[in-house]
């Protein structure tokens, strides 16, 4: 109903001119009292004239436009209203007034509460003023207290209609602000996870790749001569693809559903297996260095696993970019406020292909190693530092900051 309301309002605003039309002409023949009691109009006793026809039709008709021009319309049946106390003077009076209290409740359901009370307080004051002052019965009169609690009624019905209509609008609008809340903040959790996703499964694969790449290359070399160092770069690449399989089945179990009986349960790396990593890099022929002090107290987890991806992604570009006969050397020092994780090396091709790593595409491809590794950092509020050495080489410096961690999420 309230959509057709709204979809044919012409059509409602004609019916409710047709019913105030013959409402009017109907109280203008209707005696108040019948024969039956004073509840009983008696019809017959009055006639109509063509002045009443007239009034009656240009007060109901202007009810055509209320909606369009509320103010013009209640001007004018109030102006009508005024004319028929006047010519009616010394006869029954015609209830052109109904057409008033129409006009002055579409006015009240659709302005602001000041307005309503300003333009009501002022038809209630005109209407029965005129009718008092200029009405064939005592100023006392019932019809003439009748204009005056119709008129306040209809200016307080139009504002509790007005105030009403606002209040489910405001309601709705808020629903539907918070159903746009949560459905971006869905998105926005979405967009981190696959971030965090991505960034996760980036440093798994370049660091094993990497390191199968250089043993499948080495096997290749010295296949024909030296088969038995050709067996053991076999057998690291076995078990660097082992490892890349265990950390892809674990990232990739973050995708499941939390009450999967099959997701991992194993804890993410830390700084705790960071002898494995080294060792890693060691047996696939780059010599590194560690410095690392013993912990008082276990890391929070994130900024623990950060410093492992940190170090992990640090020495995947030293393999792969720093040249042959380079070391690199792994310095973890953590302090009450911070753990600061620096990796160098001499090599000789670091700085230009760090570039290409960081920035646009170097060599054969490009990559999102250095991107991944600040975008891990900034999300800890930490600072990244990276460039060439002044003695050669390449550094990463990488300070995350321990007192905005979440106590108790520890390794």
């Amino acid at each position: 109903m309230r959509q057709w309301h709204r979809t044919h309002a012409l059509a409602v605003d004609v019916a409710v001119a047709v019913v105030a039309f013959v409402a009017i002409l109907c109280g203008a023949v209707a005696a108040p009292h019948g024969a039956h009691g004073p509840h009983f109009p008696r019809f017959g006793l009055r006639h109509l004239t063509a002045t009443t026809v007239v009034l009656a039709a240009l007060g109901s008709g202007a009810l055509v436009l209320r909606r369009r021009m509320p103010r013009t319309v209640l001007a004018a049946t109030c102006g009508l209203t005024v004319v028929e106390i006047l010519a009616q003077s010394s006869e029954p009076r015609v209830p052109v007034a109904g057409s008033a209290v129409i006009a002055l409740f579409t006015l009240a359901s659709r302005t602001d509460r000041p307005t309503t009370w300003r333009v009501g307080a002022l038809t209630v004051v005109v209407l029965t003023a005129a009718a008092m002052f200029f009405g064939h019965q005592p100023w006392y009169a019932q019809e003439n207290l009748a204009i005056f609690a119709w008129t306040g009624m209809a200016a307080a019905a139009g504002d509790a209609v007005r105030s009403r209509r606002a209040y489910v609008d405001a309601i709705r609008e808020r629903a539907e602000r918070a159903e746009r809340t949560r459905e971006e903040e869905a998105r926005r959790r979405v967009a981190e996870e696959r971030l965090r996703i991505a960034r996760e499964l980036h440093d798994v694969v370049a660091h094993h790749i990497a390191l199968v790449n250089v043993q499948a290359g080495v096997a290749s070399h010295v296949m024909d001569n030296r088969p038995d160092q050709a067996k053991q770069a076999l057998a690291h690449v076995r078990e660097a693809s082992r490892s890349a399989l265990e950390e892809l089945r674990a990232t990739v179990g973050l995708l499941r559903q939390s009450d999967d009986p099959k997701a991992p349960t194993e804890p993410a790396p830390g700084l705790g297996v960071l002898d494995q990593l080294i060792d890693g890099f060691v047996r696939a022929g780059l010599p590194v260095d560690l410095e690392l002090q013993a912990a008082p107290h276990p890391l929070p987890a994130s900024v623990d696993l950060t410093a492992y991806r940190v170090v992990q992604e640090a020495l995947t570009n030293v393999r792969k970019h720093a040249g042959e006969g380079a070391r690199a050397a792994v310095r973890i020092v953590r302090s009450e406020s911070a753990l600061t994780v620096t990796v160098h090396d001499d090599g000789t091709g670091g700085a230009a292909d760090a570039a290409g790593e960081e920035g646009e595409p170097h060599g054969s491809g490009g990559g999102h190693g250095l991107i991944g590794m600040r975008e891990r950092v900034f999300a800890l509020r930490g600072t990244v530092v990276t460039g060439p050495r002044p003695t050669g080489g390449f550094q990463v410096r990488v300070t995350l900051p321990l007192n905005g961690a979440r106590a108790g999420e520890t390794t």
